[in-house]
């Protein structure tokens, strides 16, 4: 049937609306950020899109918090020690290691660089843990870490956009943004998919990590600002009364739903959910941001200083959200890339980003567990690819961007504990034992929040999309 359009003439919800404009002129976003809700006799039809719904079966876990490692940590440095790379320090890579493989920057003549940092075996796993995670000696028999991620790409920003997207093109719906759609939020006063960033820079890619691609964009990740205004424009103008602010934003609702009775376009709902987001964000937000109800012991264990911006305090805020029902809470830390050049020193660089995030990550994991949210929330860590067991010589000596092997760990929400899974060859070049795609990763998280990736499909441009495209598999080894 063809939509009609009306006049609206005869129309009191119309009249009342224009009535309602002509009575106040301009208002600040925080003003238009409010929603119906302020209308008490607001109908049904207004509930959330993103409110939550089953998914395809039972689920494991309940919540994703993905701990993003920007850059590409260095597995060799930090779990998978390989004692002959040191022994052959400074060799030339034989030609069967490189021939047919594409680096980002390496040279065919690099040669092999051993690495000199400690490890050590900790818990009742025996997990090899370097000495540059000393807290995490502490969570070994709680994480599983993966040594055999692979990935297809190897340029820093379309390899995080295929982590997230499932695509290294931009333009898809990121993994937060398939789980929104698949099985809504728990929570009604904050966004299903939020995005914290701490370190010098924001990651490659930005935004179209956690675009919401052509899935409606209410499904789309919110970025929270640092420090105790997360959003901007969400507070009222001072100059105005809150009657005044209830007749402009029943106003902008009236509209809205006239709106979308004339035409059906499901983006003016996306609309009205997030102004009825961002009336109800007006006092979860500052809530959320204030730390003052958390013990001083908390405090101390992520190594938390309220008033800074740092990874530690983004780990207690992602369990805060977690708590308040939030289903997908995703943390980029900068910068992991440690070529060699100036603010790269696989050295004293990679001391400071490891000593940035150790005691956070280990502390999540041990709050969630004390809270008993680790059984049902999936803490994932680890970045877009790992480094190359060749160096490369620049101001100091360094690794390039490899992605035929290299390490992430997994933790709570229907993982195995106390798991190392999978095997490098012994100079930590290739996956010899149980490799897992990076599409195998996004399978296991979606089938862990009870999702068949072969089923979570939205059609687009006359096709079926999903995140996997057409390619993973369940890592059913590594869950409980």
């Amino acid at each position: 049937m063809t939509p009609s359009y009306s006049s609206g003439a005869a129309d009191p919800g119309l009249q009342r609306t224009r009535r309602q404009f002509l009575g106040n002129s301009a208002i600040g976003l925080g003003g238009i950020a409010l929603s119906s809700l302020l209308a008490k006799d607001a109908p049904a039809a207004s509930t959330l899109p993103t409110a939550a719904h089953p998914g395809h079966f039972p689920p494991k876990a309940k919540a994703v918090i993905f701990l993003f490692m920007a850059g590409g940590p260095s597995q060799l440095e930090l779990f998978d020690p390989k004692p002959l790379l040191g022994e052959l320090n400074g060799q030339v890579t034989p030609k069967s290691f490189t021939e047919g493989k594409r680096f980002a920057f390496l040279k065919p003549d690099a040669k092999l660089l051993g690495c000199y940092r400690t490890f050590g075996r900790y818990g009742e796993s025996g997990a090899d843990v370097s000495s540059l995670l000393p807290y995490h000696r502490d969570i070994v028999d709680d994480i599983c870490i993966v040594r055999g991620m692979k990935t297809d790409v190897f340029n820093h920003g379309p390899a995080k956009v295929f982590v997230n997207t499932g695509s290294p093109q931009f333009g898809r719906p990121s993994m937060g943004s398939w789980v929104s759609y698949g099985i809504g939020s728990e929570s009604d006063s904050l966004p299903a998919f939020v995005v914290l960033q701490s370190g010098p820079r924001g990651p490659r890619g930005g935004a179209s990590n956690w675009s919401s691609g052509f899935l409606p964009s209410v499904h789309q990740g919110v970025p929270f600002l640092k420090g105790a205004t997360p959003i901007l424009d969400l507070a009222t103008p001072p100059q105005f009364t809150a009657d005044q602010q209830r007749d402009f934003v029943s106003g902008v609702r009236d509209l809205n739903r006239l709106r979308h009775r004339a035409i059906g376009d499901p983006e003016i709902e996306t609309r009205i959910a997030a102004y009825e987001m961002a009336y109800r964000m007006q006092s979860s937000a500052p809530e959320l941001m204030d730390l003052s109800g958390e013990t001083q012991d908390t405090l101390d264990l992520y190594g938390v200083e309220p008033e800074k911006p740092t990874f530690a305090k983004n780990c207690l805020l992602a369990r805060r959200l977690v708590e308040r029902g939030v289903r997908f809470v995703q943390l980029y830390h900068t910068n992991w890339d440690h070529h060699g050049g100036p603010g790269e020193d696989l050295a004293k660089d990679l001391d400071g980003r490891c000593k940035e995030v150790d005691q956070a990550s280990a502390a999540l994991i041990k709050d969630l567990k004390r809270l008993g949210m680790l059984d049902d929330t999936l803490v994932v860590w680890g970045g877009e690819f790992g480094r190359t067991p060749m160096g490369e010589a620049r101001d100091n000596i360094g690794r390039d961007h490899h992605i035929d092997a290299y390490s992430m760990w997994l933790a709570g929400g229907g993982v195995k504990p106390g798991l190392v899974y999978g095997k490098t060859d012994e100079i930590g070049y290739n996956v010899l034992e149980n490799p897992v795609h990076v599409h195998d990763l996004q399978a296991t998280i979606l089938h862990l929040l009870g999702l068949d990736h072969t089923k979570l499909t939205f059609r687009s441009q006359g096709r079926d999309f999903r995140l996997t495209d057409v390619h993973g598999n369940v890592v059913k080894d590594i869950l409980v």
